[in-house]
């Protein structure tokens, strides 16, 4: 799953015992599946995994840290925890390693893709994992802005985030996924998304109800949007049903506003034409959007010498997006080529057009190059050297950039 899924042979670190809250351990163990088989009443418990790869295995656990044996069985459970086989014993680790809140998938795939190793077990993994990679960056896109379509915009932060994002292996045969979000700078993404899927399960009930899709506008200001609703769709789609929850963290315990323990969210095949509707209606309804961008010229491009043409600009200043492709009138490209020569950014205003994903600007006018201090210009001649074949380009229309 992109960068954020960590290889299955790669070791959990185990954190210190003195570091670690007995009654964290124990909810996350509870959480876990791990069943607790008694103990010392008040000072103690026993707690055995769960499936048949745990048998055989048994912790105990200190109720607090009150008693003078507690940071030896912390540490005997920990090392044990880090010996065993059982998956749950991987999340448990990494649930004390970095407080994290959880986000668990679950995909309800036919019986026919089900067999260990198949193809078919492959894709519904993979289906899964590119459901719920779509359901964090939409999250993580609600976080920045409230509207029905995102595009290109705030990509890169979203993608930045999401790369710090620990997602475990598929369970159950690729039905079940579970990433740890760390509280740290996690926390407000995760209660974006939760309140965005509720209000998305809302909105399609409603739809199915009315036949109408007029809940889904009101939908976007609690974080849904076209982004999610593709997401949901990916995930249901080819299944019998998707559901995700979200836990928090034991250690930081839930935000204000949201409940201990969220309910679970389910979507079904039912609700997947009003998804679809509703995707379809936010791209529709996005307006174009009034801007005036600084960038770095990347690319350049025109079929006749002295006439208009196209460039690419790498943004830096004045829209959420990495790229933008520009028409500029012949005046205006001559402009852009100039300053792409000498390593100079520019300056233009123009429209930026929803169709596309927000990655073209249209009416462009009023190009101006941007002056910059002597380190920044060395840094802009450096990446354009870097990038030879985009130089080289615009020399070779250098014809064109007389006076």
């Amino acid at each position: 799953m992109h960068r954020t899924h960590r290889p299955t042979d790669e070791p959990v670190p185990t954190p210190h015992p003195d570091h670690i809250d007995p009654a964290v351990l124990g909810a996350l163990l509870a959480r876990h599946g791990w069943r607790r088989r008694g103990g010392a009443p008040g000072r103690y418990a026993r707690w055995t995994p769960p499936g048949p790869l745990g048998a055989g295995t048994s912790l105990l656990v200190p109720e607090s840290r009150e008693f003078p044996d507690s940071g030896d069985l912390l540490a005997e459970a920990l090392t044990a925890l880090s010996r065993s086989a059982a998956p749950s014993a991987r999340e448990v680790l990494t649930g004390l390693a970095v407080p994290s809140d959880e986000i668990r998938w679950w995909r309800e795939a036919p019986e026919s893709g089900r067999s260990p190793g198949s193809v078919g077990a492959w894709a519904v993994q993979e289906q899964l994992r590119a459901g719920a990679r779509a359901t964090l960056l939409a999250g993580a896109l609600a976080t920045h802005d409230r509207v029905g379509y995102h595009g290109a915009r705030h990509r890169r932060e979203a993608a930045d985030w999401l790369a710090r994002v620990l997602v475990g292996p598929a369970g159950s045969g690729g039905r079940e996924l579970t990433a740890f979000v760390p509280v740290a700078d996690g926390r407000t993404t995760t209660a974006a998304l939760l309140r965005a899927l509720y209000a998305a399960r809302d909105a399609a009930d409603y739809q199915r109800a009315t036949g109408g899709t007029e809940s889904f506008e009101a939908a976007v200001a609690a974080g849904v949007s076209r982004e999610l609703t593709e997401a949901l769709v990916t995930l249901v789609r080819g299944a019998q049903g998707a559901r995700i929850a979200i836990e928090w963290s034991p250690a930081a315990g839930p935000p204000e506003g949201f409940a201990a323990r969220p309910e679970p969210v389910e979507f079904s095949p039912g609700d997947l034409p009003g998804l679809r509707e509703a995707g379809a209606r936010y791209l529709r309804g996005e307006s174009s959007v009034p801007v005036r961008v600084t960038g770095v010229v990347l690319r350049l491009r025109r079929d006749a010498p002295d006439g208009p043409g196209t460039v690419r600009l790498g943004v830096l200043a004045g829209a959420d997006v990495a790229r933008l492709r520009v028409a500029l009138g012949a005046d205006d490209y001559r402009i852009a080529g100039h300053a792409h020569l000498v390593g100079l950014p520019i300056r233009v205003s123009g429209r930026l057009e929803s169709r596309g994903g927000f990655r073209r600007l249209t009416g462009a006018s009023g190009v101006t190059p941007v002056q910059v201090d002597e380190a920044e210009r060395d840094r802009l001649l450096k990446s354009l050297q870097e990038n030879l074949e985009f130089f080289e380009e615009a020399c070779g229309d250098a014809e064109g950039f007389g006076s």
